[in-house]
């Protein structure tokens, strides 16, 4: 079983499509806890709305980065969390909550990966780049967390064509839509795999 914390720091569209997947095609995985850095971010709003525990922490909270550490890192030992899944989470996340959790963090990227990303790549920032080097497709791209902004290595992707009219708000909303069937599937594929190797 994938015991999920979700980090997001938007409004939590892919998190209501990956939940609403996990209750409808009953996948071993349930979501145990939201983190946003954001006070005002609408996922904490759609989270409590589902009955899930959702927790603003910001690294603003706390004196330095290590208690701010220790806290996230307590959160997710508390809720049994073994997985986590980024959604939309605009901070790099700290280096040993990475080691804690290896090869159990997966981050969603509205982009082909290894094309627009790294640093500053989120956003808006991605489509207005892909729109401005002419590109013919795009996409989003779920993949493992390392060290390195969208280094980690590529679970899955899928694609949209990129018209020749298009804009950035307008590949922004194509992009989020594949987006919405992405994670959910890879979550579907890597629960029942967890749960395989459990048995």
């Amino acid at each position: 079983m994938l015991n999920i914390a979700i980090f997001a720091s938007g409004r939590g569209s892919n998190f209501e499509a990956l939940q609403r997947a996990i209750v409808e095609q009953k996948f071993p995985a349930a979501i145990v806890v939201v983190i946003s850095n954001n006070s005002s971010s609408g996922i904490l709003t759609l989270a409590q709305s589902f009955g899930i525990p959702a927790l603003h922490i910001s690294q603003r909270q706390f004196s330095d980065a290590n208690y701010f550490r220790q806290n996230i890192l307590g959160i997710l030992r508390a809720f049994k969390v073994n997985f986590i899944v980024l959604a939309g989470y605009m901070k790099m996340l700290d280096a040993e909550i990475i080691r804690e959790y290896p090869d159990r963090i997966i981050n969603i990227h509205p982009a082909l990966l290894p094309k627009f990303g790294g640093e500053g790549m989120y956003g808006m920032n991605v489509h207005r780049a892909v729109v401005d080097a002419h590109e013919k497709e795009s996409g989003a791209t779920v993949h493992y967390v390392n060290e390195a902004y969208d280094e980690g290595k590529i679970i899955a992707q899928q694609r949209v064509d990129v018209s020749p009219n298009e804009t950035p708000e307008s590949l922004a909303a194509k992009v989020l839509a594949v987006e919405h069937q992405l994670l959910p599937r890879v979550i579907k594929m890597l629960s029942e795999k967890n749960w395989e190797k459990g048995k």
